[in-house]
């Protein structure tokens, strides 16, 4: 098991991920909710890194405001694919694909085969959720790549904790990560990235290609670092208050 994180230093810049990483995985995604502390220590955290945290997940960017307002962090959502830079500038989010509306119908009658599964529409992506229906895991796997198989040459699917995702190729969180390294005010610092599931792998590669660090969450994927569970996150968060410039 990798050692855990030492602190931040004044010119490293941070990205988190966020279910399973700054907030507890619950049954459902709309049952996700940021509660006050989270918000007070991103808020502190970023104003002590001079803004140079951003925020990369799968969930859309619409949706992380929500869970952290008031906050407006930099942000990258559907895993890349949208992105909002420090400056408050979106990129591809308003992009839609018509193409999605072929495979719509055929997953919500999935979901109607197998009780307990959920879909959760993002627009330009789609997760497959089997949370509640553990034992069809290997099925909706199944099912879901047979539906997609005529878009193979633009989407993908990828895994990730009891879930899995239809999403445009070309994007992830290492894409993601590598933008936001090209602007203010990340460029120039070391970039460490905090993430707990499969989907964060390209985060720690990109990262790790920039002489960052990874750090790892719990025991589905390794970083350079590890911290065990969402707690022990908030508390690493915590000591990067006492760090200066």
């Amino acid at each position: 098991m990798p050692p855990p994180p030492p602190p931040l230093a004044p010119a490293d810049c941070l990205f988190l991920d966020v279910d399973g990483t700054l907030i507890e995985f619950t049954d459902t995604p709309s049952q996700t909710v940021g509660d006050p502390e989270i918000k007070r220590l991103l808020a502190a955290v970023a104003q002590n890194l001079s803004g140079a945290l951003a925020l990369v997940t799968g969930r859309e960017i619409m949706t992380v405001d929500q869970l952290f307002a008031p906050l407006k962090l930099p942000v990258a959502g559907l895993h890349g694919v949208e992105r909002r830079d420090a400056s408050g500038t979106l990129h591809q989010a308003a992009l839609l694909d018509s193409r999605l509306n072929r495979v719509r119908p055929a997953l919500t009658l999935l979901a109607d085969s197998y009780p307990g599964t959920i879909i959760e529409d993002k627009g330009r992506n789609i997760a497959v959720h089997y949370r509640l229906a553990p034992q069809y895991g290997d099925l909706v796997r199944r099912s879901v790549a047979a539906i997609t198989a005529p878009l193979a040459d633009d989407y993908q699917l990828q895994d990730g904790l009891m879930m899995v995702e239809i999403k445009p190729r070309g994007y992830n969180k290492g894409s993601a990560i590598h933008a936001f390294m090209r602007e203010a005010p990340f460029a120039g610092r070391r970039p460490v990235f905090v993430g707990d599931d499969l989907t964060d792998r390209d985060g720690f590669s990109a990262v790790e290609s920039l002489n960052g660090v990874s750090i790892g969450v719990g025991d589905r994927v390794q970083g350079r670092y590890q911290l065990p569970d969402v707690g022990s996150v908030r508390r690493w968060l915590h000591g990067i208050l006492t760090i200066r410039g």
